[in-house]
């Protein structure tokens, strides 16, 4: 498989500088939405870069240091619990990958984004389904997107250790379920996402 197809095909078309977008944490139950954006050099090889999904933490934190230091921009962005419960989370996904472009120093001018939703960025994108496990540099986001959140959700393991956010990154396991009953939930839950589960008490 060639993992920059999409983008030399866009070089093809005219475009200098191609990123790919992915997220992560859309799913859990607590913490912010994260998202990444990474422009990666021609033919860069960045041996076992994949889906975040696929790899094991310890080699994701391997990748994403590579990756930052062969990429030729990248851009880390979130949307808080806060912003999720307000503007729901397909809104607050689009706005962490619009933070996400925000930080790059190098702007693209065109974004390849994992996934079949069309973020409005402020640059031509194109979606592309399956995008983290086609296309080098989604992949390379979803490894960014994925490691920054799992390390800010082990800081807050450290502020609200009753949960145990460090072994599940928010998402709902049977021990995570079992405290949230227990202790009800703390200030990085998400509120909406907890309706079903809590009823009336998560929002309290």
């Amino acid at each position: 498989m060639d993992w920059y197809l999409y983008e030399k095909a866009a070089r093809e078309e005219g475009f200098q500088a191609v990123c790919g977008i992915d997220e992560a944490g859309r799913g859990p139950l607590a913490g912010p939405v994260f998202a990444a954006a990474v422009i990666l050099p021609d033919n860069c090889i960045i041996e076992g870069i994949n889906d975040s999904k696929k790899l094991t933490p310890k080699k994701r934190e391997k990748l994403f240091d590579e990756i930052c230091a062969n990429a030729v921009s990248y851009g880390i962005g979130f949307a808080t619990e806060g912003e999720i419960d307000s503007i729901n989370i397909l809104q607050a996904t689009f706005l962490a990958m619009k933070r996400a472009v925000d930080a790059m120093t190098i702007k693209p001018d065109l974004a390849l984004v994992d996934g079949n939703r069309m973020p409005d960025l402020g640059v031509e994108t194109r979606t592309i389904i399956k995008g983290d496990a086609l296309c080098a540099s989604i992949a390379a986001a979803s490894i960014l997107a994925k490691v920054s959140r799992d390390r800010l959700l082990c800081q807050i393991d450290e502020i609200y250790p009753e949960y145990g956010f460090a072994q599940h990154k928010g998402y709902g396991t049977a021990y995570h379920l079992e405290m949230l009953k227990k202790c009800g939930p703390c200030p990085v839950h998400r509120k909406t996402f907890l309706k079903k589960i809590l009823g009336s008490a998560a929002n309290g």
